[in-house]
């Protein structure tokens, strides 16, 4: 696995899909990559937890959040030296840090938040909590909604990232985002 958590340099705009977990955020990065021809980065943590679940039943862990990290930065770079459009992330480690912090006594590991704030991109779209509720493996804090959504907000706010508030149907946020991400084209064309 890359030991690195930077981002290698790129050639395309980077946008970030932020928010609490069971947001759209997925649904959302696929749409995005299908309507521009181009590169989805999926969430690393997904495929790393649900196998630790499969395999020992166990959650997400606190020693859990560096290899995940590692793992997000290793696709994102990866991938995005396959595009000069638009990459779509589904999470960065900024999320990580949020969920660190949220989840274990408002701690985050120092390497972790280093590169968390490092770390840019050209645009945040932060999904809001007006999503049905989807269970699954891994998603546990239902009732908590409001809350992380709260905490996801104070990050951009705090560390001064630009974002789009994706409120609405599937649609309505597809059309807000593409509007949002055609406005950064023209900008860098």
């Amino acid at each position: 696995m890359e030991k690195t958590l930077e981002q290698k340099p790129s050639n395309c705009i980077k946008v970030v899909l932020f928010g609490p977990e069971s947001t759209g955020k997925t649904t959302l990065s696929r749409q995005l990559a299908r309507h521009y021809n181009s590169i989805w980065v999926p969430e690393y943590a997904r495929d790393y937890l649900q196998d630790k679940w499969n395999n020992e039943r166990k959650t997400c862990e606190a020693s859990d959040l560096l290899p995940i990290a590692y793992g997000q930065m290793k696709l994102e770079n990866e991938l995005a030296g396959k595009t000069d459009s638009v990459l779509i992330c589904d999470t960065d480690l900024l999320e990580t840090k949020v969920y660190s912090e949220a989840y274990y006594s408002n701690t985050c590991d120092p390497l972790l938040e280093k590169y968390a704030l490092k770390n840019t991109y050209d645009l945040y779209f932060l999904t809001y909590i007006d999503t049905p509720w989807e269970a699954d493996d891994l998603r546990d804090k239902p009732n908590e909604r409001l809350r992380m959504f709260k905490a996801f907000e104070d990050a951009l706010i705090k560390y001064k990232r630009p974002y789009v508030l994706l409120k609405g149907n599937k649609k309505e946020r597809l059309n807000t985002a593409v509007k949002h991400i055609d406005n950064l084209i023209k900008i860098i064309d």
